[in-house]
């Protein structure tokens, strides 16, 4: 149940209303509901405040290196894909050395390529995203359900990592929303972080299982579709790095407008120190 006063949080008082609410009209109630939630928000401060556009240009602009060395990547298979498939010959591999010395010579280069932009864009982007968390809680402390360190935190937790940066960046999502009046929003469809966060856990899934089949690879047919695999998995690579622009350069928006209005709630009024 969403609060009857701005839509966007949770409800968690007897009226309805969620934490930020609850205070802005003047109660207590939603220091109470914030300890329920297991996350205790700190005094908004704009000084706290930073810009994340920096930033985010240079996120955005290692996603598109990488998306330039997916695309690579795809060629490069799909070239080596056709030489082993003319090559097979009733079960027999037959290709000319030559040709298959440069393909997988462009082939791994191409593989080394996507692993140092992924590896560049990676930190970048926890740099970024933790950014956007502390400036999230100067805008909304009651929006999260997960405390800032898990900005980075919770990309390293196995299996946990398909799910928990989402309720992050989701957290930030609705602090930065655009705000319309005190205590609510203007919409803020989350098109962008579920398109890329839906591709993101795709990509990851379908990479944990092409790199099982794919060592597992041992006749041509076999090396052959294990090479199919990682083409539809390169595809995913540019299609979650192309999303991840969009989701980046949306939220970063939002933000550098959001803080164009101050603190929440909107006005000179602060919330109360607990």
């Amino acid at each position: 149940m969403l609060c009857a006063l701005c839509g966007t949080r949770p409800a968690g008082t007897a009226d309805a209303r969620c934490g930020v609410c609850a205070v802005t009209a003047g109660s207590d109630r939603g220091r109470a509901w914030a300890g329920s939630t297991g996350v205790t928000p700190a005094r908004p401060r704009l000084d706290h405040l930073r810009s994340p556009v920096g930033l985010a240009k240079a996120v955005c602009v290692l996603l598109g290196a990488a998306a330039v060395a997916d695309v690579l990547a795809i060629a490069a298979g799909i070239h080596t894909r056709v030489l082993l498939a003319d090559g097979l010959d009733g079960g027999f591999l037959v290709v000319d050395e030559e040709a298959w010395t440069r393909a997988d010579h462009l082939y791994t280069a191409a593989g080394s390529l996507q692993a140092l932009t992924f590896l560049a864009t990676a930190v970048v982007f926890l740099v970024w995203l933790r950014r956007v968390r502390i400036n999230a809680e100067v805008f909304d402390p009651y929006a999260h359900t997960l405390r800032p360190g898990w900005a980075i935190g919770g990309w390293f937790v196995p299996l946990g990592n398909l799910w928990l940066p989402y309720r992050v960046a989701k957290g930030v999502w609705t602090a930065s929303a655009p705000v319309d009046t005190l205590g609510g929003r203007t919409a803020a469809p989350r098109g962008p972080l579920k398109a890329w966060w839906a591709v993101f856990v795709a990509d990851q899934l379908v990479s944990r299982g092409t790199g099982r089949l794919s060592a597992d690879a041992e006749t041509g047919d076999e090396i052959v579709r294990g090479l199919d695999l990682v083409a539809a998995n390169d595809a995913l690579d540019l299609a979650a790095a192309v999303l991840a622009i969009l989701f980046v350069r949306r939220l970063t928006g939002m933000q550098s407008r959001r803080a164009d209005l101050g603190a929440f709630p909107a006005g000179p009024s602060a919330l109360p120190a607990h």
